[in-house]
């Protein structure tokens, strides 16, 4: 690999973060005067600025230079926040997105013309009277001709030590200004920066030489300073402790006592060195990894057969410490894997705010929960889902202004993004206090595309009729949209979800709003299942769907229209045979009863084998989808078992 391609992930990984940045903070501008998003702001755009030109990507260079020069004349006040002007740095920021989708993809951004939204830029700024320089000169970062003044200085250094550090690239490095902006970026992690010599923006204009000079404040240490520092193509980095300012000033204290107060302070500073915690890892490589714990999942179980059969006492004793190695591994990558909801979540503000615009609506939205975490296979899955339902809440659930005025409402409508953990699972809910779902209008569409007919529609509960919702190609929208009325939407939910191994309930009070409930698995690769057999052949049920096992007597069933059902607990509950899988056996004896959401039935089976913990494996890269199959998994005697799919059979 290239010097070039090794530094392309990380500037699309530094600049996806600075883009969601200037995303959310250009959301949080739209709703009032907030000097902290506009600094953030800033702060994005200009390191977004600097790496595209150290990394030679002039479109997208010359795009971040037109929306610093506007928040320029914002940040002085000379100009000010409107609506046109929040589109048009949106409709900017969605172009930076399609840059960097275009440097990931090995290209170079120069296939993303940014000519129209630099001169709307330009025409924004001529009509404000603006006159902006080729370069602004932003003090980003404190330089020693510019040195901060002692009342704002930055609280965080108070108690920390300074030191000065010298940063020599190699002369070989091509690209020695983007090795300089990585270090910086790593140093910041561990400590406030408080001058540098060449500035960050001459390292932006590509004026470095390959020496560094830094002053920093940092608890840290001197040895984590340095390993921060450190990398590829560093060749040296020197680093000594400075005297940090005293609380006192000069003036008004003698040279002596100086000293003695600067050296007190200084040997009362905590010695202690501070680890790099977090590093980026490409997400390959943890699939890998994950892809070697579970067939060391599948080999344990394996062992444990052979374990069994030969009754050694000392290999029993080994095989319990490889089982205990295996169960900590298997935990600690399922934690590695497991991402905060954040990462959907703070992306969805913007679909609200641009639908609500679309629509000439006004919505408060919020979200909570988004620190719950869910592993990253299920996280995948889930943003089109959300993006579904978060749009069908404004579009359809929330009013206009007048009608909600009219039918006693604010103005103002309300939608909740939540999430929180309930034992082993995520649930995520989405509240709105809109129109709520109109069942007679959902019940005539119904009948209309001939899904029921009027007699059907009349003994409909509302439960059963919000279920025609997730029917493919349904839709109660009077006309097309770009948003709605294409019929595409809750039923993509539907199969997404339970792709997902979830569920999803919606429950709705008309005139006041609805709420829809995704139930999700924190994670889908491993899973516990009972091991069933059914005419000498095995099957795997989910633990967590299973209900209870009982004795199974043929003559207690009853014949109920094309089907069967016994009687159990007082509870009437559908068989489900699974002739068509494995053949007619005459031998059931038990009853596996099983449940998804509030439906139960039962699958008869000839021997339940026992439990066991099992890497499920999807067929789609085999031989496609089958209904009521998961996927497969390989027991520990080498079989490839089929999982049942509880909720696609219920």
């Amino acid at each position: 690999m290239s010097e070039f391609e090794a530094y392309r992930g990380l500037f699309v990984a530094e600049s996806r973060e600075n883009h969601e940045n200037l995303v959310k903070n250009l959301l949080l501008l739209e709703l009032g005067s907030y000097q902290d998003a506009i600094d953030e702001i800033f702060r994005s755009i200009h390191t977004l600025k600097g790496a595209s030109a150290s990394m030679g990507f002039a479109n997208m260079e010359h795009l971040c230079h037109s929306m610093e020069d506007v928040f320029q004349l914002i940040r002085s006040g000379t100009a000010e926040i409107s609506p046109e002007l929040v589109n048009l740095l949106l409709a900017c920021s969605d172009l930076i997105e399609q840059m960097l989708d275009d440097v990931e993809a090995g290209g170079d951004s120069s296939s993303k013309n940014p000519a129209e939204q630099v001169n709307a830029l330009k025409e924004w700024i001529e009509q404000r009277g603006g006159t902006i320089k080729a370069k602004t000169e932003v003090p980003v970062i404190p330089t020693e001709a510019q040195p901060p003044e002692e009342p704002a200085r930055d609280i965080r250094t108070e108690n920390c030590v300074e030191y000065g550090m010298q940063i020599t690239v190699a002369s070989e490095c091509i690209m020695k200004d983007v090795r300089a902006m990585l270090a910086l970026g790593n140093l910041k992690s561990v400590g406030t920066i408080l001058s540098m010599n060449p500035t960050m923006e001459a390292i932006d204009e590509g004026k470095f030489d390959g020496r560094l000079e830094l002053v920093i404040a940092s608890d840290a240490g001197e040895e984590a300073l340095k390993t921060a520092a450190s990398g590829t193509e560093i060749t040296e980095v020197v680093i000594s402790p400075v005297k940090k300012p005293d609380v006192v000033t000069a003036n008004e204290v003698p040279g002596s006592l100086k000293k003695t107060e600067t050296d007190k302070k200084q040997s009362q500073a905590p010695d202690k060195t501070r680890e790099i915690k977090n590093l980026r890892v490409d997400i390959h490589q943890l699939d890998h990894i994950m892809n070697l714990v579970e067939d060391l999942v599948i080999n344990r179980g394996r062992l444990k057969q052979i374990a069994e059969q030969h009754k050694i006492k000392e290999m029993d004793e080994a095989i319990g410490m490889v089982d205990r190695s295996v169960s900590e591994l298997q935990n600690l990558m399922m934690i590695i894997r497991m991402i905060p909801l954040n990462q959907i979540f703070n992306r969805l503000p913007r679909v609200v705010r641009d639908v609500a615009q679309y629509d000439g609506k006004d919505v408060d939205f919020f979200i909570e929960g988004g620190e719950t975490e869910l592993d990253r296979s299920v996280m995948d899955g889930l943003n089109d889902p959300l993006l579904h339902l978060i749009r069908n809440a404004v579009n359809h659930g929330i009013e206009s202004p007048d009608s909600r005025e009219k039918a006693g409402k604010p103005r103002k409508g309300y939608v909740k993004l939540s999430a929180h953990r309930d034992r082993d699972n995520v649930i995520i809910e989405l509240i709105d206090d809109g129109a709520g779902i109109n069942v007679d209008k959902v019940k005539a569409k119904g009948i209309e595309r001939g899904l029921i007919s009027a007699e059907v529609a009349e003994t409909f509960t509302t439960e059963q009729a919000i279920d025609l919702l997730f029917q493919p190609g349904f839709s109660t929208a009077d006309k097309i949209s770009d948003i709605s009325g294409r019929g595409v939407g809750l039923d993509v939910v539907k199969r997404s979800i339970e792709a997902l191994k979830g569920t999803i309930r919606v429950e709705t009070n008309p005139g006041k709003g609805s709420r829809f409930e995704l139930l999700l698995p924190p994670t889908m690769a491993i899973v516990d299942v009972m091991i069933v057999r059914i005419n000498d052949k095995r099957f795997g049920i989910p633990i967590s769907s299973i209900v209870e096992v009982a004795n199974f007597k043929r003559d207690e069933t009853h014949q109920i229209g094309k089907g069967e059902a016994i009687l159990l607990r007082d509870e009437v509950l559908q068989i489900l045979w699974l002739n068509e899988m494995v053949g007619v056996s005459k031998s059931c004896e038990i009853l596996i009863v099983v449940q998804y959401q509030k439906r139960k039935c039962c699958i008869p089976v000839d021997v339940v084998e026992g439990k066991q913990e099992v890497v499920v494996k999807p067929l789609s890269g085999f031989i496609g989808n089958t209904r009521g199959v998961s996927g497969v998994t390989i027991l520990g005697d080498g079989g490839v078992v089929p999982v049942i799919d509880v909720n696609t059979i219920v």
